[in-house]
């Protein structure tokens, strides 16, 4: 491959990376990425980072269940406004090796998964959410072999993962004891889902590239992640144990509680062609099976069989399948610089009970290659977070039959943009 070609293609990835952590439904962050493996040199390291502003805000929020809440309805008032998302960073690092001619491994870490959103608890959808916070960690290592076949190659590529995933909701559980004496001592009726769980998956694909003319059509699927049992605790210790009752009966304790997920299987189509001299075009599809989280429900340890109605909690999430498609170009301009420009569109996964709708992203980026060793990259997006409503209720498998039944509230067409700056040292 050309210096000219890689210069755009390294730019062109960057912003690839780019619109799928800004847009990416479910809980997806910063996804898989495996274009270091494609790298023609021996040996080639590469770290990057990502930093994503969405300014998803809600409005006209009601409180559709008060005997738990804070609504105006309710108890205690709040906000029927306000913002859900904050700023997030996503670090990734890889470093590939042609241990021969035709094979090649890639190591890699990467944070595909996480989730944070933030409305607070002076809000009238406390009980709904006050905080939750998804982190990932995976730590890759994914191979490939070539042969010749035509005027290119074929490459067959095969991986596997460790992930482990983390983290916390916490809610308003009791929005009696805002107004109770307790409130005097500091109890303010909030309660906390804290987990963590790991697991294996694996990844199997095919690629087949003409060099000369910059071209690559490649495959790769992403097989499920079994986490097994995920394990955590419920604190409730911030409702005393006076008010307990028959749906709150762990009320001023601390519990052990287990449950079951499995982060979804993903699989992706990418297309890439030299068009003119200098120029580059490049698309991509993919899939990822967000139906597979569904109602995610947590259990006391006590309980040998974790059943929706022993459910002591749960995660109400009844994702549906994303789908996101781009396309894009890039030009070389010099022997130095390159610059890339992509259009994004993401199908929102939300079923009603996410604000994760379609969004639409516009990303460009450009390269630095002074030599064949080094290349730093920059870039920029813009994009639309499209509208939609949160609610109504609808029944599903938890504990007490239904989905999204505290509160109700829409969100309008909202910005996202996203900064992203990564290097490769190549020898």
């Amino acid at each position: 491959m050309s210096k000219a070609i890689s210069t755009i293609l390294g730019g062109a990835l960057l912003v690839t990376g780019m619109a799928s952590a800004a847009q990416a439904g479910g809980l997806e962050r910063g996804g898989y990425n495996w274009d270091l493996l494609f790298d023609p040199s021996r040996v080639a390291t590469e770290a990057g980072v990502i930093y994503v502003m969405p300014d998803r805000k809600f409005k006209n929020a009601r409180d559709i269940n008060p005997l738990d809440g804070r609504g105006a309805d309710g108890i205690g008032g709040g906000s029927t406004s306000g913002h859900e998302t904050p700023n997030y960073t996503i670090p990734r690092f890889g470093a590939k090796l042609g241990i021969t001619s035709d094979l090649d491994c890639l190591g890699s870490y990467s944070e595909p998964w996480g989730v944070h959103t933030n409305p607070g608890a002076d809000w009238v959808g406390a009980n709904q959410n006050i905080e939750t916070k998804i982190d990932s960690k995976d730590y890759g290592l994914t191979c490939s072999y070539k042969f010749d076949v035509g005027k290119g190659y074929l490459r067959a590529i095969g991986g596997v993962s460790y992930q482990e995933v983390e983290g916390f909701k916490e809610r308003l559980v009791l929005g009696q004891v805002l107004q109770s004496p307790a409130a005097a001592f500091g109890f303010d009726g909030t309660g906390k889902l804290a987990l963590k769980g790991d697991g294996w998956g694996w990844r199997i694909g095919a690629a087949y590239e003409i060099p000369d003319y910059a071209f690559r059509a490649s495959f790769i699927y992403n097989a499920e992640i079994d986490l097994g049992r995920i394990n955590g605790t419920i604190d409730v210790t911030e409702v005393p144990a006076a008010f307990a009752n028959p749906l709150l009966p762990f009320a001023g304790r601390v519990i052990d509680v287990y449950g079951t997920a499995t982060m979804p299987q993903s699989a992706e189509f990418r297309l890439q062609s030299g068009i003119a001299p200098g120029w580059l075009a490049f698309g991509s599809v993919k899939w990822v099976d967000w139906s597979v989280l569904n109602v995610v429900g947590f259990c006391s340890v006590t309980v040998a069989n974790c059943v929706p109605s022993a459910y002591a909690t749960s995660l109400d999430l009844m994702f549906q399948d994303g789908w996101t498609i781009s396309g894009g170009v890039g030009h070389k301009f010099n022997d130095q610089w390159s610059g890339q420009v992509q259009l994004s569109w993401d199908r929102g996964t939300s079923t009603g009970l996410t604000t994760q709708t379609d969004t639409w992203l516009l990303s460009t980026g450009v390269a630095y290659t002074p030599n064949d060793k080094f290349e730093v990259r920059v870039g920029g997006a813009v994009g639309m977070l499209t509208s939609g409503e949160y609610g109504p209720p609808r029944s599903c498998p938890s504990r007490s039959g239904i989905c999204g039944g505290d509160v109700a509230y829409d969100f309008g067409d909202d910005f996202v943009g996203a900064l992203s700056l990564s290097a490769k040292l190549k020898f």
